[in-house]
């Protein structure tokens, strides 16, 4: 009877080891599968720079590579990522649509549906809607192309701080220097903040999720 008793006892403690350990291990499961919340401070060696307070802007009226009109209601209900530029850009621009494309197809799907990116062209008289369709779906087809008015463009540029300036080349050709940041916008469609180069996918996809995290815990 004693014999019997100890190996139930035996048996109770194996039984109660191997809880603890399955608890422990879905806890640190758990614990790996939530997003990192990073610090302003983290944020900022990352890469990502966050305003104080997200700054509303004013309206504006472009016309996306689609010949759609492109508003600021487009801007609602999703994060969104502006990167200003030019299909004639020789470097700079292909090379961050690149990355943007590489960051938005490492993330998970369920983060790819609250976010787009948006290639906002400085170069109106050359990107049509119709140089647009040719230019940012070769990147990835879910990418929106948009461009308008270059007072628009200007002001736009201005209140997202994005500098820009036409620069004349050889004959009438010319060539456009600008930011390479990457503006943030938030689901109300206001301005956030801005990656900064040079980008770093990984730095950029953590920093991303830590923003949109932190964003609906403080909504």
């Amino acid at each position: 009877m004693a014999v019997q008793n100890n190996n139930r006892g035996i048996r109770l403690t194996l039984i109660w080891i191997f809880v603890v350990i399955a608890l422990v291990m879905l806890g640190f499961i758990n614990k790996i599968n939530q997003p990192r919340i990073l610090s302003p401070e983290q944020l900022m060696k990352s890469g990502a720079i966050l305003l104080d307070t997200p700054r509303k802007f004013s309206g504006f009226e472009l016309t996306d590579h689609n010949g759609q009109l492109f508003t600021p209601s487009n801007l609602e209900g999703k994060w969104s990522l502006l990167f200003f530029g030019f299909t004639h850009c020789p470097d700079i621009c292909p090379t961050t649509m690149a990355t943007t494309a590489k960051l938005y197809e490492s993330m998970l799907e369920e983060d790819k549906e609250k976010l787009q990116v948006v290639l906002v062209s400085l170069d109106p008289e050359r990107d049509t809607p119709e140089k647009l369709s040719q230019y940012v779906p070769f990147f990835n087809k879910e990418f929106i192309g948009a461009t308008g008015n270059k007072h628009i463009l200007m002001s736009l540029g201005v209140q997202l701080n994005i500098p820009y300036s036409r620069v004349s080349l050889t004959g009438d050709d010319y060539t456009i220097d600008h930011s390479g940041n990457l503006v943030i916008i938030n689901p109300y469609g206001h301005y956030h903040g801005f990656f900064r180069p040079p980008f770093d996918i990984q730095k950029m996809k953590v920093s991303l999720k830590s923003i949109m995290v932190t964003f609906d815990q403080q909504k």
